[in-house]
């Protein structure tokens, strides 16, 4: 794994599966139908009409959203009962917080979501404050499932028509992982026949705000499933197994071959997803040789951070292809251990290899990474010398690493408390597999941390990322229920700090310092080894196995190049014997093995997002809107006009939310207010009938402009219009 585990990250619970998927219980403003309260009937039309924003021409739709056409308002308060955890629509946002509602009329609790031509607003009495959902559109073509998002970029994202396979060829179609840290798939294609490599997920970036989780995008194995033979699963890092339960069920629930810590640890992580179909899991070691379809299928074991982490070798007939997972090398020196000598030896000595695809993510490092046993004799020797309470806040997934400190602690004669509700699971599946053996009494609750003196107690805690609700960051804000930081206590952050998270974990450092606590971190002392080979360790790996051909995965583009020029050093290869992919990459072993091709037709490659109970292709325009209004906020205007003469019945109502303090901003307001008045007068002088549409477009471009010379900022710009 990339060290990417937020400790206490845990999806969301989710939905009912394999259902067809059914939009939220809706009626019609116009007819009358429920209303936002159950067994309330909706308000009767009266004398006006109510008209929302529409698409502009880039095609957005303001979440609140109205044309003539498609009438809904949905009810977001209700889940629909046959709703897959693919398909069923996102929940509506959490309440604000109480203080901020109390007051405004939040129709005890529920929420009125706005769809395309909703032609009045139900029961909606005062919405200041309120916070917007998003209602995805409704594809007319092809029943109620959701349309694609519009190409912004003028890049193909949802994948070409790709030729068939020829006879004697192999495709190899990485899914992701090839240009970030993170949602590992690869899949691989030969005489008819799938093997899909790792399904991982990828933590959300700055670029996808209010996203929980990012997806490999698998619409080519989707189309093909039922010649998927099987998913082999490398190890148990989420960035690995994390996106099993959202995927498999897409791709038929093929059959799942991985190892035992593996496979548990799979199992856990589906406990929360009780409706999902039963994983079909076979258990394998490094000795066994599988048939699946026309592959022939091997394993080898690699180091890494966590046990029973494995490579896998398909053969076919032209040659096999290898994938290494993550890994690095168990050295002294620089000088790989027997073990690692012999298991390559093992492994390749009489193999031909075809191909190589292996881990990029530290092959920019010069040499060969710290040792992890290097690391182990680091903590015992501050285990042993430490005076005081120590805290080592860590990965919960470095598991070899937490299980080595619970036996020093029993060596030193300590107390071990656990704190992190992921590294407690990751812990009992260890002990469960006899991996963990304790003696009675080292492992103790928070609650009898106080029966014990404090250089007797080791706490091991999540949240050395600096994560917001993880058990390092509440001890340093002083939130935790049961442990409070003292000047005695010794803090060791046993991980690296992964990019984007260095203002947490310097808050989460000064947080700490503020309350007198000594800290020991990666840069001043070797607590920390990545679980990712170096440059020197990956050139030995390559000669070891000595491919024909070479794809580079798992890392950003850069990292593909570098590892790249490694392979060329290593073994002589040239640039026509590699491919650098990204994702939906097809590339082609052609000719039976003679030469490797990549195709200029990509696989679908958009971004799939988790976003609460939504999963999919999450339109760029909502991750836009987002981005919008979390840097400008949001600007919206209820305006009642006569239908009869086009005058504003009464002064405009105004809502802003993260733009302006409307208090403070009395002389804009009255500015806007004119502005709004005299683009409504403008706009409808002559008109019979109205043509409110207009006049909303016209009252979004003057009002824009006017708060753009005011204030050098552009707010989303909503105008509400409702005529009498």
């Amino acid at each position: 794994m990339n060290e990417q585990n937020p400790n206490n990250a845990q999806p969301a619970q989710n939905p009912q599966p394999g259902q067809s998927a059914q939009p939220n219980r809706s009626f019609s403003a116009q007819t009358g139908g429920r209303g936002p309260f159950p067994g309330q009937r909706g308000p009767r039309p009266q004398h006006h009409h109510h008209h929302g924003p529409r698409p502009d021409q880039s095609g957005r739709l303001p979440a609140m959203s109205a044309s003539r056409q498609g009438t809904r308002i949905m009810r977001t308060d209700v889940h629909a009962p046959n709703t897959s955890p693919i398909d069923r629509p996102a929940p509506a946002m959490q309440q604000d917080q109480q203080g901020h509602n109390a007051g405004q009329g939040n129709q005890g609790g529920h929420r009125v979501v706005l769809g395309k031509g909703a032609r009045k607003i139900a029961g909606v009495g005062h919405i200041a404050g309120a916070r917007m959902t998003i209602a995805k559109k409704l594809d007319r073509g092809r029943g109620r499932g959701p349309t694609r998002a519009p190409n912004l970029t003028g890049a193909s994202k949802e994948g070409d028509t790709i030729p068939p396979l020829a006879a004697d060829a192999i495709r190899i179609v990485p899914l992701g992982g090839v240009e970030e840290i993170g949602k590992n798939c690869t899949a691989i294609e030969y005489g008819g026949d799938i093997v899909i490599i790792d399904i991982g997920f990828q933590f959300k970036e700055e670029s996808t705000p209010g996203i929980d989780y990012i997806l490999p995008n698998t619409k080519y194995v989707e189309e093909r499933r039922e010649r998927i033979k099987a998913v082999i699963i490398t190890h148990g890092h989420l960035d690995h197994t994390g996106g099993i339960p959202y995927i498999m069920p897409r791709i038929g629930n093929p059959p799942l071959y991985t190892r035992l810590l593996t496979s548990v640890l799979i199992q856990k992580r589906q406990e929360e997803f009780p409706q999902v179909p039963k994983l079909d899991m076979h258990i394998v070691e490094k000795n066994q040789v599988i048939t699946m379809g026309t592959f022939t299928v091997k394993f080898f074991s690699v180091t890494h951070t966590i046990p029973d982490a494995m490579g896998v070798i398909l053969q076919t007939p032209y040659g096999s292809i290898v994938h290494t997972g993550d890994l690095k090398l168990d050295h002294v020196d620089g000088v790989p251990t027997d073990n690692e000598v012999q298991e390559y030896e093992r492994a390749f000595k009489n193999e031909k290899v075809l191909m190589l695809m292996a881990d990029s993510t530290n092959v920019e490092n010069p040499g060969f990474s710290i040792p992890e046993k290097q690391v182990h004799k680091n903590i015992e020797a501050i285990i042993k010398s430490v005076q005081g309470r120590l805290i080592i806040a860590t990965f919960s997934s470095l598991l070899e690493r937490l299980m080595k400190i619970i036996e020093f602690a029993e060596i030193y004669g300590k107390k071990v408390c656990v704190e992190g509700r992921s590294m407690k699971q990751n812990l009992e599946v260890c002990k469960h597999l006899g991996l963990l053996k304790t003696k009675p009494g080292t492992m103790i609750s928070s609650d009898e941390l106080e029966n014990f003196p404090p250089d007797r107690i080791i706490i091991l805690a999540t949240g050395a990322q600096g994560d917001e609700f993880a058990a390092m960051m509440r001890m340093s804000n002083k939130t935790h229920q049961k442990i409070r930081i003292t000047p005695r206590d010794t803090i060791m952050l046993s991980s690296s700090v992964i990019p984007g998270n260095e203002r947490a974990v310097q808050k989460l450092k000064d947080n700490l310092s503020r309350q007198g606590a000594k800290i020991i971190h990666y840069r001043i002392a070797d607590v920390h080894s990545s679980g990712h080979a170096n440059r020197d360790e990956t050139a030995w790996i390559h000669r070891q196995i000595k491919p024909k051909f070479f794809m580079p995965v798992h890392g950003y583009h850069y990292m593909l190049r570098v590892h790249a020029d490694i392979a060329k050093e290593a073994n002589g290869l040239t640039e026509q014997d590699i491919v650098i992919p990204d994702n939906g990459t097809v590339a082609e072993i052609q000719g039976g093995g003679a030469k490797i091709v990549r195709l200029r037709e990509k696989a679908a490659s958009s971004l799939i997002l988790v976003d609460g109970f939504s999963v999919g292709d999450v339109q760029d325009v909502v991750i836009r809107d987002r981005q919008m209004l979390a840097q400008d906020g949001i600007f919206i205007i209820f305006g009642i006009v006569n239908a009869h003469n086009g005058k504003l019945k009464k002064s405009p109502d105004i809502i802003s939310r993260g733009f302006v303090y409307l208090r403070e901003s009395q002389e804009l307001l009255h500015g806007v207010r004119m502005v709004i008045k005299d683009a409504i007068e403008n706009s409808s002088r002559g008109q019979n009938p109205i043509n409110v549409d207009y006049i909303k477009d016209n009252v979004t471009d003057q009002v824009s402009k006017f708060l753009l010379q005011e204030t050098a900022k552009r707010p989303m710009v909503i105008p509400v219009i409702l005529t009498i």
